[in-house]
C-alpha cells in the first residue's frame, strides 16, 4: 500500500442507523459489473439492486437471469432484483434459480399478480411490488398481506440518472408505509429514482426503509463509500427531526433483551413471536440462585428480538409475556 493512500474501513465496522441503501449497477460500468458489485460491496453498500428491463414494458434493454447467476458468486451482499418486464411470473424460476434474495415486480402488468408474490414467498424471498409516478398507492391494497416490498418510483422507469419527483414522495411513501403497518416486522419501503445527497432527506423524513441509488454514485472521481455515509446519514436525520420527534432513529441492527424466562416459557414466547414473523434469538441467560446448577428449572433464558420491532411486539404480545412471567413466579 502506498504510504499516502488512506486505510479504509472496513464496511462492516461501519455504524449503520435505520437507512439502508441498496447500489443499483444500472449505470455502472456494464463491460465489469463483477468489478462494480465487488466495489459497492468494499464501500458498503447494503445490498446490490438489479434492473432487468426487457425493451417491452419499458423502452431500455439490460440483462437477465445469466448475469444475475454470474453476479451471485461475486458478492455475499443480498440481491435485489426489479423486474421491470411484461411477464415477471414466465421467467421468475430464473431469477428465483439465479440466487436473487428479493424480486419486485410492477403492479402495472397485464398477467396475474397474486400467483407470482406467493411463488415468490414459497420460494422463501422477499416479495414486492413497484408503481410507476402515476400509479395510485390504491393498485396495491388487493396483495397487502402478500408484500414485503413497496417500491415507490420516483422517475419514470427505463433509465438513469432522471430526477427525482419530490410530489410523488410526498404523496406515496406515508401511504407505503401505512399500508405495510400490518407487518411487525420485515415490511420495507424503497424510494427508487434520483436519490442522493440532495433527496435523501427528504426520502428518510417520509419513512423510506430503502433508498435505491444509482447514478450518484458512479461518477468518476467521487468517494462512493462517503457518499453512501452521506446519503445514509442524511436519511436518517430526516427521520429524526420529521417523524421521529427528534430522537435519533434505532439502528436496524440493535436487539433488545423482551423478557427473560425458563426455557419452557421462554420457548413458548419464542414460538409466538416467530409465527407473527418477527426473529428472535433465545440465549441461556443466568441462574436464580446459587444451586441452580443442579436443577435446570431455575436457569432462565433470555429472548432478544429486533430493537426496532420492539414496540409492536411488546403491542401484540405483552399480555403473553406478562402471564408467562406470572406463572414463572
Amino acid at each position: 500500500m502506498s504510504p499516502t493512500r488512506r486505510r479504509r474501513r472496513p464496511a462492516e465496522d461501519v455504524p449503520r442507523g435505520r437507512a439502508r441503501v441498496a447500489v443499483s449497477i444500472l449505470d455502472a460500468d456494464l463491460g465489469n459489473l463483477a468489478h462494480a458489485v465487488r466495489r459497492a460491496e468494499r464501500e458498503g453498500a447494503d445490498r446490490i439492486h438489479l434492473d432487468v428491463m426487457d425493451a417491452h414494458f419499458v423502452p431500455n434493454l439490460t440483462f437477465g437471469p445469466k448475469t444475475v447467476k454470474a453476479l451471485r458468486r461475486r458478492t455475499r451482499l443480498p440481491l435485489d432484483a426489479h423486474l421491470m418486464v411484461d411477464e415477471p411470473g414466465r421467467f421468475l424460476d430464473q431469477y428465483l434459480d439465479a440466487g436473487c434474495d428479493s424480486i419486485t415486480f410492477h403492479v402495472e402488468v397485464r398477467e396475474p399478480i397474486e400467483p407470482t408474490l406467493r411463488r415468490i414467498r414459497e420460494a422463501g424471498r422477499a416479495a414486492g411490488l413497484s408503481l410507476r409516478p402515476k400509479t395510485p398507492i390504491a393498485a396495491l391494497e388487493p396483495y397487502r398481506a402478500l408484500l414485503d416490498i413497496v417500491m415507490v418510483m420516483t422517475v419514470e422507469p427505463g433509465f438513469g440518472g432522471q430526477a427525482f419527483m419530490a410530489d410523488v414522495a410526498r404523496e406515496k411513501l406515508p401511504a407505503a408505509r401505512r399500508l405495510l403497518d400490518h407487518k411487525l416486522y420485515g415490511g420495507e419501503v424503497h424510494v427508487d429514482g434520483g436519490v442522493n445527497r440532495e433527496t435523501a432527506e427528504i426520502a428518510g423524513g417520509l419513512g423510506a426503509d430503502m433508498l435505491v441509488v444509482g447514478s450518484a454514485l458512479w461518477i468518476e472521481g467521487h468517494d462512493m463509500g462517503r457518499e453512501i455515509r452521506l446519503i445514509r446519514a442524511l436519511a436518517d436525520e430526516g427521520f429524526q427531526y420529521q417523524l421521529n420527534g427528534g430522537v435519533p432513529p434505532t439502528p436496524r441492527d440493535a436487539m433488545v433483551t423482551f423478557a427473560s424466562l425458563p426455557r419452557a416459557e421462554a420457548k413458548r414466547l419464542e414460538t409466538a413471536i416467530e409465527a407473527a414473523g418477527v426473529p428472535v434469538l433465545l440465549f441461556r441467560a443466568h441462574d436464580d440462585g446459587a444451586d441452580a446448577v443442579a436443577s435446570t428449572a431455575r436457569t432462565r433464558w433470555d429472548l432478544l428480538l429486533p430493537a426496532s420491532a420492539e414496540a409492536a411486539v411488546t403491542a401484540r404480545f405483552g399480555d403473553l409475556r406478562a402471564t408467562l412471567e406470572r406463572e414463572r413466579a
